[in-house]
């Protein structure tokens, strides 16, 4: 089965069709930069656009970076606020010619990974980070997902884990990566502190650097942690997946 999967994110919207049965991208992935203001319209005009290159009308998962209940956003760290309180199902269907699910971005990159990535046949508590433009996380518990949780809005050292740790503070402060490492070492551990998972999965866009950073993390057991394997295209692939129970059965 072949479903369209978008990604928007704080810099850049992307898709791509998704094979929902192995996670695999049937096309190279479309990306179009995030319009500045992020304003719902704008947003919902480039998701369309995305659609449109693929030729595509359908059901269609899409990731947001914000909290999601039913397709309704109820947050907006790194998004324009005006997005709060919109039906994003209704609007991106609007724009795509067929039914969407909207979920929250980490929690798609998390369902990818615990699917058909590095958390496949993993039980325990398993937690997720996105690092981007902020930090997204997801948390697992024997592969069930505890949706919509915000660790990057963690306060370390008074500040938002993701105003410390997240890889834009990294590019903005040119911060070498040991000494930004010690700044997601000092986050993974409050982490471990208060759920004692089993594995980490480092995703995002810095999973693609992951050999630059891994071996200066630390934690205080000996939680194991992993770059994601589908790096930045887990949202895509998992925002598909999800999608799967808006194909209507056959008749």
């Amino acid at each position: 089965m072949t479903l369209l999967g978008i990604d928007i994110g704080g810099t850049g919207i992307k898709g791509a069709p998704v094979d929902v049965e192995t996670g695999a991208l049937l096309a190279e992935r479309f990306r179009i930069p995030t319009p500045q203001p992020s304003l719902p319209n704008a947003v919902a005009d480039v998701v369309g656009q995305i659609a449109e290159h693929f030729k595509y009308k359908g059901p269609t998962g899409v990731t947001f970076p914000a909290v999601v209940k039913k397709g309704i956003i109820y947050s907006a760290a790194n998004v324009d606020p005006s997005w709060i309180g919109t039906d994003a199902n209704a609007l991106f269907a609007a724009h795509i010619d067929g039914p969407v699910e909207v979920v929250n971005d980490a929690d798609a990159a998390g369902i990818a990974e615990m699917r058909f990535g590095a958390g496949r046949d993993r039980d325990g508590v398993v937690i997720l980070l996105t690092l981007g433009t902020g930090i997204g996380s997801a948390i697992f518990l024997n592969g069930k997902l505890l949706p919509n949780t915000e660790f990057g809005h963690l306060k370390i050292r008074g500040k938002d884990a993701e105003k410390r740790a997240s890889e834009k503070v990294r590019e903005d402060k040119d911060l070498t990566w040991k000494a930004w490492s010690a700044h997601l070492s000092e986050f993974l551990g409050e982490l471990e502190r208060l759920f004692s998972p089993d594995l980490f999965i480092i995703g995002g866009g810095a999973s693609k650097k992951s050999a630059k950073f891994l071996p200066f993390l630390t934690t205080k057991t000996e939680v194991l942690i992993v770059p994601a394997e589908m790096h930045n295209e887990a949202g895509i692939i998992g925002a598909a997946y999800l999608a799967k129970h808006l194909v209507a059965p056959a008749q």
